[in-house]
């Protein structure tokens, strides 16, 4: 039985409480961080988003450990998705489980749409480590898809360039390629999971071993894009229903 929340959000002292919370959960990534600044309103959304920063990087611009995405710049309601898949176990790592296991619908509106609004600068890419033919792969998968196997383009959803899609479909820029890798198998396992009809379990189904890694390599060269902001929806141009997009 879940308890019941308020619909005001969290008391100021409830507030504070998290927020430490938070940041001892995500402590052991402190040191790839900034310092965290000083706030002269503790119960600014700032100050309170300290517990995500941790690990996610103070502007939201993600960490050197590749475990962390970026979350800066995606659209508010993807973030505020996970947000709430988070809380409500669908899924599952347990810092964040716990981090905003009792939050309200209202407070994690209020982070995903800070989060959203960031445009920090994106992080230098990742020395190149695949071979050509692997990167070869990647670049044909993300720009063109595999129609013999049913696999359209990563950018016919997640947009031309890479940034995404209001209201519900993340941008691939910035990620680091472990990220990526370990998001499409949780996929393709059933460990993780989007609203119905699951657009990205049906296509990580459809992917091998090669052709995940091959993607997450050439993802991990592009460069940053002059506009990092997500695309307008535009559901004429997806290849398959979404239910992140409704």
């Amino acid at each position: 039985m879940r308890l019941h929340r308020d619909p005001r959000g969290p008391s100021h002292p409830l507030k504070v409480a998290l927020l430490l919370a938070a940041m001892a959960a995500c402590g052991f990534a402190r040191a790839q961080n900034d310092a965290v600044p000083s706030f002269k309103d503790v119960d600014s959304i700032e100050a309170r988003v300290q517990g995500c920063v941790t690990c996610h990087g103070q502007s939201g611009q993600g960490t050197s450990n590749g475990y962390f995405p970026r979350i800066a710049g995606k659209p508010a309601g993807y973030l505020y998705n996970q947000l709430v898949a988070f809380r409500d176990g669908t899924r599952r790592y347990p810092p964040m489980n716990y981090l905003v296991a009792y939050l309200p619908d209202s407070y994690l509106r209020e982070i995903a749409e800070h989060f959203a609004r960031q445009r920090p600068p994106f992080a230098a890419k990742e020395t190149a480590t695949a071979d050509a033919a692997t990167l070869a792969r990647g670049k044909t998968l993300v720009t063109a898809g595999d129609p013999q196997r049913g696999v359209p383009a990563c950018s016919a959803c997640h947009g031309a360039g890479l940034t995404g899609m209001e209201p519900g479909i993340p941008g691939l820029v910035g990620l680091r390629p472990t990220y990526i890798v370990a998001q499409l198998t949780r996929w393709r396992v059933g460990e993780r999971h989007a609203a119905e009809p699951d657009c990205m379990k049906r296509i990580a189904t459809r992917l091998a071993d090669t052709d995940i890694t091959a993607v997450a390599a050439w993802l991990s060269q592009q460069a940053p894009p002059r506009n990092p902001s997500p695309e307008s929806s535009n559901l004429v141009r997806m290849p398959f229903a979404c239910g992140s997009q409704r």
